[in-house]
C-alpha cells in the first residue's frame, strides 16, 4: 500500500453531531482519495459513531483507534498519531470543518517540496470558546455549513481568526490543534508526542508546540489554510477550571517569562504583551541584573520572594534575598517575575514583593499581587 501525503489526525468522543458535519467535510475534498487517511482516536465503542463513519466510508480512507481508557485528547491524539502513515500528520478537532481544496492547498503550497514547517491555519469561530456557556445547539445540515465556508473566499487577504491580525512574536503561542500540520518525520525524530499527563481542557497544545519550537522547527501561520469551528456546548466555567491547573503544569514545566505570561493573561495576549514586558523589566533592573525570578526558600517554613533580580546565570543579585537564600535548608530558583506561578494555593507561609515591582505598568504589578495573595496562606499576611 502506498504512503498517504496526509495524515488526518482527530480526536473524537460524544461530538457526534460536530464529527458528522467534519466527515463530510473530508469526504467532499478535491484530493484524491488516495492522498490522504483519516485516523480517529477515541476511547468507547459507539455504534452511533460506527453509523457516521460509514457515510462516508466510500470516500474517505478512514481508521479508527480505540482504547479502553478514559477519554483524554492528548492521549487520544497520540494512539492515532502512532498509527499515521502520511508523509505530514495534519490535527483538526472533531469540530474542524475544511473546505473542499482544503487539504490540497495545504500539501501542494506548504509540503510538496519537503518543507519542514509546522503550519497553522485559520480556524473562524473560535471566538466562541470564551464567549459563555451553551447549553443547547440546532444542527443544521451541511449544504448550510458549505455556504457559510464559500462566504470565506478571500479569507486569506483578510483574515478572520484573531491570531492572524496580530504580529507573531511568540512562536508557540498559535499552535493551536484545530488546524494545524507538521511532517511526520519530525514527530518521529524528535519524540514530538502530547504530554499525556495534561488533564481537561487547555494547555494541551500549546505546550506541545512549546516543544517543536524547542527543536528549531518554524511554526507560521499560512493564511490560505483555514477551516470553520463548528458550534458545540460548553460549560465555559469548567474549561478555565482545568486551564489554570493546566497552566500551573506547563509553568512548572517550561518557566520562562513566555509561559509566565499566557499563564497570567492567556496565550494570544501573551503574543502581544511579550516585547512591551521584556521592556519594562529592562527598565527596573539594576546593574548585574539580566531578569526578574522567584525565589523559594524554605528553613521550617516556606517564604517566597518575587520580583527578585537575577543574573544572567540565575543567580541572585538582591544582597537581603541573597543572605535568606544562604541561611535556608533548600532554594528553588525560578525564572519567573511572579505574574503567575506553578505553585499550590496557600502553599506558602509569607511571600514578599520586591521593590522592583512597583516599577513595572499597573498591569503586571497586579498580576504580581494577586499571585502572592494566591500562594499565602490565610493566617500570613504579604510584606508590602
Amino acid at each position: 500500500m502506498s504512503r498517504p501525503k496526509l495524515s488526518l489526525i482527530v480526536p473524537y468522543e460524544r461530538r457526534l453531531d460536530n464529527l458528522r458535519l467534519a466527515l463530510q467535510g473530508l469526504a467532499s475534498q478535491t484530493m484524491p482519495r488516495s492522498d490522504f487517511e483519516v485516523v480517529v482516536g477515541t476511547t468507547k465503542y459507539d455504534d452511533d459513531y460506527v453509523a457516521a463513519c460509514r457515510e462516508v466510508l466510500d470516500r474517505v480512507d478512514l481508521v479508527t483507534i480505540m482504547s479502553d481508557e478514559r477519554f483524554e485528547i492528548p492521549r487520544a491524539r497520540n494512539i492515532a498519531m502512532r498509527q499515521a502513515r502520511g508523509e505530514v500528520i495534519v490535527h483538526i478537532d472533531a469540530d474542524t470543518l475544511l473546505p473542499p481544496d482544503a487539504l490540497q492547498r495545504l500539501y501542494e503550497r506548504h509540503y510538496a517540496f519537503g518543507q519542514s514547517a509546522c503550519v497553522v491555519g485559520q480556524v473562524v469561530g473560535y471566538g466562541n470558546n470564551y464567549e459563555g456557556d451553551v447549553e443547547h445547539v440546532v444542527t443544521e445540515p451541511i449544504d448550510i455549513w458549505r455556504k457559510r465556508l464559500a462566504e470565506l473566499h478571500g479569507i486569506a487577504d483578510r483574515p478572520l481568526d484573531p491570531r492572524f491580525q496580530v504580529e507573531h512574536v511568540i512562536p508557540w503561542s498559535f499552535a493551536w490543534t484545530g488546524l494545524l500540520a507538521l511532517p511526520t518525520r519530525l514527530v518521529r525524530e524528535h519524540d514530538l508526542y502530547f504530554d499525556e499527563s495534561f488533564v481537561g481542557w487547555g494547555v494541551d497544545d500549546i505546550e506541545w508546540g512549546y516543544r517543536i519550537a524547542a527543536t528549531g522547527t518554524p511554526i507560521v501561520l499560512r493564511p490560505d489554510v483555514y477551516a470553520i469551528h463548528l458550534p458545540h456546548v460548553r460549560d465555559s466555567a469548567a474549561n478555565f477550571v482545568t486551564e489554570a491547573v493546566t497552566y500551573r503544569q506547563f509553568l512548572g514545566k517550561w518557566p520562562g517569562p513566555d509561559v509566565e505570561l499566557a499563564a497570567a493573561f492567556s496565550d494570544l495576549d501573551a503574543n502581544g504583551l511579550y516585547l512591551d514586558y521584556l521592556a519594562e523589566v529592562r527598565n527596573v533592573l539594576p546593574d548585574g541584573a539580566d531578569l526578574l525570578g522567584t525565589v523559594r526558600v524554605t528553613t521550617d517554613t516556606a517564604t517566597l520572594f518575587l520580583g527578585v533580580p537575577l543574573d544572567r546565570g540565575h543567580r541572585i543579585v538582591d544582597p537581603e534575598v541573597a543572605d535568606a537564600a544562604r541561611s535556608a535548608a533548600s532554594v528553588e530558583i525560578l525564572p519567573l517575575a511572579g505574574l503567575a506561578l506553578p505553585y499550590e494555593d496557600a502553599s506558602t507561609t509569607s511571600c514578599h514583593v520586591l521593590p522592583t515591582i512597583n516599577g513595572l505598568s499597573a498591569r503586571y504589578a497586579a498580576k504580581v499581587r494577586a499571585t502572592a495573595r494566591r500562594v499565602t496562606a490565610p493566617a500570613a499576611e504579604e510584606t508590602p
